[in-house]
């Protein structure tokens, strides 16, 4: 910017830089670490989406009649707006497919779990999964580790016991695959009952259980009949719950299940494999960030070039669950540092689909929502470098001034000024005017930092001047 008269200012137009790419990246040495190779045996990736592609094929057939079927201006897909199938749209899959209405909604249910099919409201649309599924083995594996992740969800759970001792067991089921990789073979189900005990154990010893035994009844407590009740949690027999989760891990192609034993299968061996690498990768992450909470990590991120910092999120990510992980980093985005709140949605950009239900629900909070806007865009398969599109005027000047507000807190003054480039407003008035009526509650603290970095005194002046406003109210 070279006039020395702001009404005659112009701003070159470019695209909106990452928030990302706000703070300065500095090079980081470290030594390579090899490519982690699989155990002996494990088949190759080709080999190992067929196979995930058989586990599938039921519902990726459910999922493409209903691309089909369901298309925009067909009918609603679900009954209830959660994704439950409503009863004609099974009738209808079962009379094309020739199946059940039942065996349509396990098989809709499958797709679900996998990616295959996303579903927004009433309607329903094929996920980026199902368009990728016979020219991308990543995405097929991608799909088929979805669901196995979730297979507490693919079976009804035993009736009668309490939730906290079937957390427990879910909790614990980690410790039961990881043996079963290591045993490389069957394992008879009394000793996977063993250890399952002894892994229960340990979690109620971490969290100090006391049993305190039953309490008296007050004397003049009603007299209520005997009714069938749930088994406390520090009573309940496991070995029903580790039938329940080695039939769930069957029924997801993790592990075969009969006679008294289970084994693994190749798939099964191959994503514990994965799930115990990413573990290892987190506790060798060199800003150690895998203990951290989603703040601290994500400052320990801040100065790490996106490759090396998408890895410390999938790190992170990788050593707890998913839905406690997205709530985290949600949570990190409301606060006041902008700088975390777009690095909050970088590590959610490597959540992919499971985050999608909290991202939507940001699009209620007006710091989050041009985040959430993006993250979405993107999300459907729009191009990251026409995402922005999506945005209102006022939206992407908010987002503007936040990202001003990030690299004013950590950057350069030449960053900041680099940044000064990317406004959406072709003249220096139209970014003030624009950016005192947007109303973000940094605006005074950017446009002091803007005109205390920029060379040009003339614009310094009407910046302060803008910023002088503000702050009185004008």
């Amino acid at each position: 910017m070279t006039s020395r008269i702001p009404r005659d200012s112009r701003l070159r137009l470019v695209r909106p830089r990452p928030l990302a790419a706000a703070p300065a990246a500095i090079e980081q040495r470290r030594v390579r670490r090899p490519a982690p190779r699989p155990p002996e045996g494990t088949p190759a990736p080709a080999e190992l989406a067929g196979m995930a592609r058989s586990v599938l094929a039921a519902a990726a057939r459910v999922a493409r009649w209903a691309d089909r079927a369901l298309g925009p201006g067909g009918d609603s897909a679900t009954a209830d707006g959660k994704a439950t199938l409503s009863d004609a749209t099974a009738r209808r899959a079962a009379d094309a497919l020739g199946l059940t209405a039942d065996q349509v909604r396990a098989d809709w249910d499958t797709a679900r779990l996998a990616g295959l099919i996303e579903v927004h409201g009433d309607s329903a649309r094929p996920g980026w999964r199902l368009r990728a599924w016979d020219r991308d083995d990543s995405a097929v594996l991608r799909g088929w580790v979805a669901l196995c992740d979730a297979w507490s969800l693919a079976c009804p759970e035993p009736e009668d016991h309490e939730p906290a001792a079937v957390a427990e067991v879910v909790t614990a089921m980690p410790q039961v695959l990881s043996f079963l990789q290591l045993s490389a073979g069957p394992v008879p189900v009394p000793q996977l009952l063993d250890l399952l005990e002894q892994r229960v154990t340990e979690l109620r010893t971490e969290r100090c259980e006391v049993d305190y035994g039953p309490r008296p009844e007050a004397p003049d407590a009603p007299v209520v009949a005997p009714g069938p009740r749930p088994v406390p949690a520090a009573d309940a027999p496991l070995q029903p719950l580790l039938d329940w989760a080695l039939r769930a891990l069957a029924s997801v192609g993790a592990l075969t299940y009969g006679d008294d034993q289970a084994t693994l299968t190749p798939l099964g061996s191959w994503a514990v494999w994965v799930k115990l690498e990413q573990i290892c990768v987190a506790a060798q992450s060199p800003a150690g960030n895998i203990e951290q909470g989603a703040e601290d990590m994500l400052r320990g991120c801040a100065r790490l070039r996106p490759a090396a910092a998408r890895a410390e999120y999938r790190a992170w990510l990788a050593a707890r669950p998913v839905g406690s992980a997205v709530t985290e980093l949600i949570a990190a985005a409301r606060g006041e540092d902008a700088l975390l709140r777009g690095l909050a949605f970088e590590a959610l950009r490597v959540v992919g689909a499971p985050a999608e239900p909290e991202v939507r629900a940001a699009l209620d909070e007006p710091a989050l929502r041009p985040y959430a806007l993006l993250w979405l865009a993107e999300h459907d398969g729009t191009d990251p470098e026409d995402a922005h599109e999506v945005l209102t005027r006022e939206e992407a000047t908010w987002l503007w001034v936040d990202t001003a507000a990030a690299v004013a807190d950590h950057g350069e003054a030449p960053l900041l000024l680099r940044h000064l480039e990317t406004a959406v407003q072709p003249t220096v008035p139209a970014l003030l005017a624009e950016v005192r009526a947007v109303g973000h509650p940094r605006t005074v603290q950017v446009l002091v930092a803007l005109a205390a970095a920029h060379p040009d005194p003339a614009f310094a002046k009407a910046v302060r001047r803008a910023a002088f406003q503000v702050h009185k109210g004008g």
